[in-house]
């Protein structure tokens, strides 16, 4: 499974990113792409600690949705924890810079220290939340054809 930590894994994700055009169709979903951008954002500003969200039981005890999360293929239309649900429409240009400045700042954290509590998966370490990221991002990346 793919680490947010290795260098190819995260210059690719770059590289997507960058290709996104405020136009760019969905492929499935609900999301336009500045939607798209503020909502894995919003994810990799939690995973960081930037953003503190309240921990949510679930029916799936943690341990089993850790590894279901990160080792099966996400439908489309999966879940979303509502603090990361988009609303309203964002700036693109905004949230494609943020985004990459969130790559970099999530990449440059080691990921052998400690890492903030998630509020879907509770405490987690730092290989569960670089191949969560990097998954996640891949996933809405995918959702826009990049």
């Amino acid at each position: 499974m793919p680490l947010f930590h290795d260098t190819a894994v995260r210059d690719a994700l770059r590289t997507r990113v960058q290709s996104l055009t405020p136009d760019a169709p969905r492929q499935w979903g609900t999301m336009a792409v500045d939607q798209m951008l503020w909502h894995v954002n919003e994810s990799l500003c939690s995973a960081l600690g930037e953003k503190n969200h309240e921990l949510i039981k679930g029916a799936i005890p943690a341990p089993l949705l850790k590894f279901i999360v990160v080792n099966f293929p996400w439908p489309k239309g999966a879940p979303t924890y509502p603090g990361f649900v988009a609303g309203d429409r964002y700036d693109f240009a905004a949230e494609l810079t943020r985004c990459l400045r969130l790559i970099d700042t999530f990449a440059s954290r080691s990921i052998e220290g400690p890492w903030p509590d998630s509020p879907v998966f509770g405490p987690v370490n730092g290989r569960f939340v670089s191949r969560l990221q990097a998954k996640h991002l891949d996933h809405h990346l995918k959702q826009f054809g990049a």
